[in-house]
């Protein structure tokens, strides 16, 4: 399951969250700050270490939660 969102806040700063959970639980979310992902789960380390050595993607997801939507 993905779920993620975006805020405007009043002073028209913009923000946005993406994470993951799996079988009901927290599995993995993105920081948006530092372009890395938090595994909330053991099991998403394969996850995590795969999507931080895309660069590029982390790059358009911080930019789409950011800017797109």
């Amino acid at each position: 399951q993905q779920m993620y969102g975006c805020e405007l806040s009043s002073d028209g700063h913009k923000g946005g969250y993406m994470q993951f959970s799996y079988d009901g639980r927290d599995f993995i979310a993105f920081d948006k700050e530092t372009l890395t992902w938090t595994a909330a789960d053991p099991q998403a380390q394969v996850t995590k270490r795969k999507w931080e050595a895309d660069l590029a993607q982390n790059k358009y997801r911080k930019a789409y939660l950011e800017e797109i939507c």
